[in-house]
């Protein structure tokens, strides 16, 4: 596997069906976000997935191990992150089962068309534009900020791509979610389930987990939230066996 590496790369194990990814610590790492969505995220046989943003491949490849979904696609605009990607997905010999696309999010549905896939996921940037960039053309503050694509942009995209019925599944802060609620109704996604993530049981939430369905009825539900820390300041069970961290 290490003659896949390249300078300044390094090969982590993802604890699961033995799968590994590439990661390089001067760009952007997969976080505790991707691994929450890709557990929160519900994809049943036989179901198309596809990941706007999808980095250096981490959710499909999660999602590929985790569940029966048929095919996963991601589409990532950097190149140094897709070629990452398509490197950990012949490793792991995922390639039947997922594609990795060179591709810009705000054309997702000229490149795949409409209505194409069951299920679409999201850890989109979290920050607008004018959040303290230190660097703009960092492939970190890509990931972190929208600076090539929006909230809306994606949004707007990934519902054009679901199918009818479809579920959007996305990550991102507590601070926004007026705007992804409000966003999500724009573009005929109803939201469904909605999910809050604590540091800690007595800190207000980091994260939060969203579900949206494609033409949905108009109905609501908020789940218990995810606890990462126990007191003892380990990572408490339902990380470690749910979420698999």
């Amino acid at each position: 596997m290490s003659d896949l590496l390249q300078a300044g790369e390094r090969l982590d194990d993802l604890e699961r069906n033995n799968c590994h990814i590439i990661q390089n610590p001067d760009m952007f790492c997969f976080g505790m976000d991707a691994v929450l969505l890709s557990g929160f995220a519900k994809v049943k046989k036989n179901e198309n997935v596809l990941d706007l943003g999808c980095g250096n491949g981490i959710i499909p490849i999660l999602l590929e191990a985790k569940t029966e979904g048929k095919h996963f696609t991601g589409v990532e605009i950097q190149e140094k992150n897709v070629d990452m990607a398509r490197r950990s997905v012949a490793m792991n010999g995922q390639q039947d089962k997922i594609d990795i696309v060179c591709g810009d999010i705000k054309e997702a549905s000229e490149i795949f068309g409409n209505a194409i896939f069951n299920v679409v996921v999201s850890n989109p940037p979290y920050m607008t534009e004018n959040h303290g960039i230190i660097n703009p053309d960092s492939a970190r503050a890509v990931a972190r900020h929208e600076i090539l694509c929006t909230l809306e942009d994606v949004i707007r995209e990934g519902s054009r791509v679901l199918k009818p019925n479809g579920r959007f599944y996305m990550v991102h802060r507590p601070f926004r979610l007026v705007d992804i609620i409000e966003t999500f109704v724009k573009y005929s996604l109803e939201p469904k389930t909605l999910k809050m993530v604590h540091p800690y049981v007595d800190k207000e939430p980091a994260m939060v987990l969203i579900e949206a369905i494609k033409g949905g009825k108009r109905r609501l539900s908020v789940e218990k939230p995810v606890i990462i820390y126990g007191s003892d300041g380990q990572y408490t069970e339902e990380i470690r066996t749910i979420y698999g961290y």
